[in-house]
């Protein structure tokens, strides 16, 4: 049995751990903890009452270092870095669903997060924690890097494309849109339920930080350098992303062979499903789930791909888990089906 830690259990993605974990047959959590939040677990979510006796606690290393195996470090971007070193150094595998490991150049993290990483030495140990991709790097990993869920689909929506044909490519624009869940557990005007109900806005537009983090994956699957034109939206439901992908093709593809090359890549993918040429994915069918849905459409030179996750689980934490079940030796759907 692992003994497993979650550090930021009053976050959703912290939440959907428990809910994940306690159902999971070869784990027992042995501790929570967050920044400032304290109290019985079933106080800070009621709906885990009486399903656990668990009492969150300021994080404290020295003593949360011997009650577990490995950590789940959900807390906000840049406050990873000043805990998983310390984990590590204990010899504890970490799953982290921050940002702070997930780029390689420290130059770039500073741009993109505005602050100075503060773990140079473990940054080029981390391993980029989508399976689909890395798999046998992850086996062998101490320290992922949980991708974010923006990411997730876009990466997982060209990642054949990219490994195959990537020569084909002119450009391309992807138009994401995210339910406010994805902002995390904070009180933000914009976020409330009367400010963000019954409305539709673009938000980062070019400059969203998790821009640098595809092209970063896109380059290594295509041995080149991508640039991409990124477009994230806020949409008035709790859960979900729906990426559409429009990728400007230097010479045409057809439908079928377009479709034959992403069964073909992913057809030992048990989270991937590829939609039949016609069919578009929709974010209800994905919904609580740790799938990745695929659909296309092509008309001459210009290809669209769309895919749909649910955030806060092939986005957040059940890829999280996904991770941990290949990091432990333990079947890869363990707990998610």
């Amino acid at each position: 049995m692992l003994n497993v830690g979650i550090i930021g259990i009053s976050g959703y993605s912290g939440k959907l751990l428990l809910k994940i974990l306690l159902n999971h047959k070869d784990v027992r959590v042995t501790h929570v903890s967050a920044g400032t939040t304290t109290g019985k677990v079933s106080d800070i979510h009621p709906e885990f009452a009486g399903k656990t006796r668990l009492v969150c606690e300021k994080f404290n290393l020295s003593k949360a270092k011997n009650l577990c195996d490995l950590f789940f470090v959900a807390v906000p971007h840049t406050k990873s870095m000043s805990i998983t070193p310390g984990l590590l150094k204990a010899k504890k595998m970490v799953v982290d669903l921050s940002a702070d490991y997930r780029l390689k150049n420290s130059s770039v993290y500073k741009k993109w997060y505005g602050v100075a990483h503060k773990d140079k030495k473990n940054l080029p140990k981390s391993v980029y924690g989508l399976p689909e991709l890395y798999r046998e790097e992850i086996k062998k990993a101490k320290l992922v890097a949980n991708p974010g869920c923006y990411p997730t689909a876009a990466i997982l929506a060209l990642a054949p494309l990219m490994a195959t044909h990537s020569k084909k490519i002119a450009s391309i624009i992807i138009d994401a849109k995210s339910g406010v869940s994805g902002a995390g557990r904070k009180t933000v005007l914009s976020l409330i339920y009367s400010e963000a109900n019954e409305n539709l806005k673009a938000y980062k537009a070019l400059c969203h930080q998790h821009a640098p983090e595809i092209c970063a994956y896109l380059s290594r699957l295509s041995g080149k350098k991508v640039d991409i034109t990124f477009v994230p939206h806020l949409i008035p439901m709790n859960y979900g992303i729906l990426e559409t992908v429009y990728i400007q093709l230097k010479s045409p593809m057809t439908a079928q062979k377009i479709y034959s090359l992403y069964q073909k890549f992913y057809k030992t993918e048990e989270f991937v499903r590829i939609l039949k040429p016609g069919c578009q994915p929709e974010t209800k069918n994905v919904t609580g789930t740790n799938y990745c849905d695929i659909g296309f459409a092509v008309k001459n030179n210009m290809l669209v791909i769309t895919s749909a996750i649910d955030n806060l689980m092939k986005g957040a934490s059940g890829q999280a888990v996904q991770n941990m079940n290949l990091m432990c030796g333990f079947k890869e759907n363990t707990g998610l089906l």
